[in-house]
């Protein structure tokens, strides 16, 4: 069992195998972002810094996106679930992150966690196919297929840089700072 930390965070084994140590990393890279997004309203969800228009809210329903987007669509090649199967996507490229200011606090933490446990069921079906070196069953256009284990390093990859923006507008709400 995983130790937790004061913020809630399981915190990665140090003495684990290779899928073990990457899950392990993601599911604290996420349980930061939920950190990072906990007990705010629709206006703290709303908030931007600086020049930026990037806001939590923005950050919540773009990360239920991109979890759906490798999880769901490329690992499993299985099709995009709502909202994202309807989404006009040439008309607004960056519609996750606009139409967020449009959606209340609970739905958008909802969409994240769905999103999120999808991705959890995904991964975990494809383990019991292989390791993480098998290639996710949607390649890219060039032929290529990302595997598992790339997957997962560029998800974390991903969180990690959103949760440094996080760090940013959370402070900027109400002070809130941490690791």
């Amino acid at each position: 069992m995983a130790q937790v930390d004061e913020h809630g965070r399981p915190e990665p084994p140090v003495a684990a195998g290779e899928t073990a140590t990457l899950l392990g990393f993601l599911d604290f890279q996420r349980a930061t972002f939920a950190w990072k997004c906990a007990d705010l309203d629709a206006a703290g969800l709303d908030v931007s810094v600086a020049a930026s228009s990037m806001t939590l809210g923005g950050m919540l329903k773009h990360l239920a996106y991109v979890e759906d987007h490798w999880f769901t669509r490329m690992l499993a090649d299985a099709p995009y679930p709502a909202p994202w199967d309807t989404v006009d996507w040439a008309a607004d490229a960056d519609w996750d992150w606009h139409s967020a200011a449009g959606d209340t606090p609970g739905e958008l933490r909802a969409l994240w966690d769905a999103s999120v446990a999808r991705s959890r069921d995904r991964v975990a079906e494809a383990l019991r196919d292989g390791g993480p070196g098998q290639p996710a069953r949607r390649g890219w256009r060039d032929g290529r297929s990302p595997s598992l284990r790339w997957i997962l390093c560029h998800m974390i990859e991903e969180y990690a840089r959103h949760n440094g923006h996080a760090d940013l507008v959370r402070e900027s709400v109400d002070g809130r700072t941490g690791e």
